[in-house]
């Protein structure tokens, strides 16, 4: 049932040009901001608070529940956005706000729990299969522990990875499970070398009663028939899970070579070495701008495309076909690694001035770094697979 606020909501709806100006002209607040994070190991409040004022969080929330039910490429250009100003901000917004969209997949009882009095509550995460299962009646008993929550300082429920428990030789039954803030413990084991201000602590779990319809099977995702569809129709909630998730772990670090970048062309063009040598006449500076400039155009078109085609698939109602997933599964999984190398030749090309905290080469150098380490970015793993299937054989990946 439709509130009167949440019908206010809806029709309310900014185009996405505005929200993506919205998140720009964040940017350079962020930056002065994200000493602060570093330090606080979180973001700080305010910071969340400006993206709930600019709409942002609402962009793939169902407009049922006031959001704009808008294209993964508006939300993925938002992302690169808030990144080039700090990327703890872009990766903590990708993680949290993308969970709108899972949302929409479960059972309508679940939204109704979590947006039913404010539709601005949000949800942190980790996918780590390491919950387990065990069914009891009216649902199941779940426990665990679960590394690399981001922003869970700010969200009053989590989707958490768990398998349930079967007998010897049933398939595998694996899950996102919903859970509220009372019955899990956040411990802070956030101590890293980058993303500092992402604040991905650990969650930890002990019995805790979930209902069935507080859970979303994985497989439903993968087949792009889960429970919340009767209810949320558009095609936007149509598109398989994997797709839409891996590219919030990787998208970020787009935008924050291009915020490294934007640093680097400012300061390249006055700067003069200890020798007396210019900048913006260094060959080796001048080619790092330009591959670096070309790689984010390039990551950004394959982005943009490959969401074109899935929801072209989604309009259709069909399900994209393996061989289209397992390429987007590794385009999704390749963008940190390159980035990587190309913010790594702006550092060197920066020279001494580069190892200066007042400076953020620094910063975006770790940020990135540390982006590059999560499990859904191990390029090489989803590139094998694209191969095999190039080559015939069996897909081994079900997160697609």
């Amino acid at each position: 049932m439709q509130t009167v606020e949440m019908q206010h909501a809806a029709s309310a709806i900014p185009s996405s040009a505005e929200l993506v100006a919205r998140a720009r002209a964040l940017i350079p607040v962020l930056r002065e901001r994200a000493e602060l994070g570093d330090e606080l190991r979180s973001l700080p409040q305010e910071t969340i608070n400006d993206l709930e004022a600019a709409g942002l969080f609402r962009v793939l929330q169902p407009k049922r529940y006031g959001g704009y039910e808008m294209s993964p490429k508006v939300f993925y250009d938002i992302v690169m956005t808030l990144a080039e100003g700090d990327m703890s901000v872009g990766w903590v917004y990708s993680v949290v706000a993308v969970h709108a969209w899972q949302m929409a997949l479960f059972d309508d009882r679940a939204a109704q729990e979590v947006w039913g009095k404010d539709t601005n509550t949000r949800i942190s995460s980790s996918y780590m299969p390491t919950g387990r299962a065990k069914p009891v009646e009216g649902g199941f008993l779940f426990s665990g522990r679960w590394g690399y929550s981001s922003g869970c300082d700010h969200c009053d429920w989590v989707f958490l990875g768990g398998l349930v428990e079967t007998p010897e030789g049933q398939p595998i039954d694996a899950r996102t499970w919903l859970i509220p803030r009372k019955d899990y413990e956040i411990v802070d084991t956030w101590q890293t070398s980058g993303l500092k201000g992402t604040g991905s602590k650990d969650i930890v779990i002990k019995d805790a009663f979930v209902p069935e319809y507080r859970t979303h099977k994985m497989i439903d995702g993968f087949s792009c028939d889960s429970p919340g569809n009767q209810w949320n129709t558009s095609p936007l909630y149509r598109m398989p899970f994997g797709q839409v998730f891996s590219r919030a772990v990787s998208t970020a670090s787009i935008g924050a070579l291009r915020g490294m970048l934007d640093c680097f062309i400012a300061t390249a063009k006055v700067r003069v070495n200890v020798v007396g040598a210019r900048t913006s006449d260094d060959s080796v500076a001048q080619i790092a701008i330009a591959e670096a400039t070309n790689a984010i155009d390039e990551l950004i078109l394959v982005l943009h495309r490959n969401f074109d085609a899935l929801e072209a698939y989604a309009a259709r109602g069909e399900a994209p076909p393996i061989e289209e997933r397992v390429k987007y599964r590794f385009q999704a999984s390749y963008p940190p690694e390159r980035i990587s190398q190309l913010a790594a030749r702006l550092f060197k090309a920066a020279g001494g001035a580069a190892v200066y905290t007042k400076n953020p080469y620094g910063r975006f150098l770790a940020d990135i770094s540390v982006g590059r380490q999560h499990a859904a970015n191990q390029f090489q793993m989803f590139g094998a697979n694209w191969a095999k299937v190039q080559l015939g054989q069996q897909n081994q990946d079900y997160f697609l």
